[in-house]
Formats: C-alpha cells, structure tokens, sequence
C-alpha cells in the first residue's frame, strides 16, 4: 500500500502545466488556489466544467482514460473501471452557472484519513471568464499531509486547470 501510494505521488509531480499555488499549510492540511482566465463565456466554461471526459488528463485517473470520468445524476463525480468504479468526489453545491463545490480525496488521497473540499467559481471577464478553483484538504497522512501532498497537488490542479482552459478555449485539451 506505500508503495502504491508513493508511486502516486510520483506520478502527480509530473504534472506541470499550468501551476497553482499552495496558499496555505500546516500539519493539519494545506489549500490550493488556481485561477486563470479562459477566452470564452461563463456558460461554454460551465458546459465544459460539467464534461470532465473532455478536459481532465487520463494520466490522472485510475482508468488511464479520461472518457471514463463523468457526474452521474446522483452528483458523483465517478469513473468507470472495467470491474468497477471510483468516486472521486460528490457533488454539494451546484447552482449551474458559476459555482460547484465537491466534497472528497482526489487520488492518492484516498489512501490516507484525509478528505477535502473543491470549490469552482465562475465569474464574468468582459467576453472571458475567471475560473477560480480552491482545494482545501485537511485530515491525517503518513508522515505529514501537506509535506506529502501540498506540492504534487498544487501541479495536479493547475494542469487540470489549464487543460479546462484550452478545451473551452479550443475545444481540445492540452
């Protein structure tokens, strides 16, 4: 089980596309906070938002195939393996214009006593959009959660962040 966690956490450092930035940490957890402003409506943003099979990296998903990620209509945000499935986070907010917030342990996360909560906010910028995204997670994990886990998070949600961009932008994620 270490070593499956550690091999996670090797693989989110790889991630370096766009960076977030850790805002805050403590033994206790840490906070991550992205924003980027995406060159389409709030509503084509939310629209792409709401699609994560067409933005969000197969590198980060158990599958290794971001087609099987999805919100199903009991707000889960779910991928579907070949002999069963993965609930990533579950909806809590949801006003279906400019906020979402979910509540869960993003990858190797789910190894540890941690648990956090997304949030997503849309705000008009002229024709554009600012998509801000603020992960805090909080709870316990071997040998620090924020030691740990701030970084490879921090370069996981801005790559995740930029790929949303360029899909809204472009149709096509990174």
């Amino acid at each position: 089980m270490k070593t499956l966690t550690l091999a996670a956490v090797a693989v989110l450092t790889l991630a370096g596309a766009a960076r977030a930035e850790v805002t805050d940490k403590s033994a206790a957890g840490f906070e991550v906070v992205e924003t980027a402003t995406v060159a389409a409506s709030p509503a084509k943003v939310w629209d792409m938002l709401m699609h994560p099979a067409r933005w969000w990296s197969p590198k980060h998903t158990w599958s290794g195939d971001a087609k099987n990620l999805a919100f199903d209509p009991s707000g889960c945000f779910c991928e579907t393996l070949k002999r069963g499935a993965v609930r990533h986070m579950m909806v809590i907010y949801a006003d279906g214009a400019t906020q979402l917030r979910l509540a869960g342990a993003l990858g190797p996360l789910q190894f540890t006593g941690a648990d956090g909560h997304l949030g997503v906010v849309l705000k008009p910028a002229g024709a554009a959009t600012e998509v801000t995204m603020t992960y805090d997670v909080g709870g316990y994990a071997r040998g620090g959660l924020a030691e740990t886990f701030a970084a490879p998070v921090d370069h996981v949600l801005g790559e995740q962040l930029a790929r949303l961009k360029m899909a809204a932008e472009t149709g096509k994620p990174q």
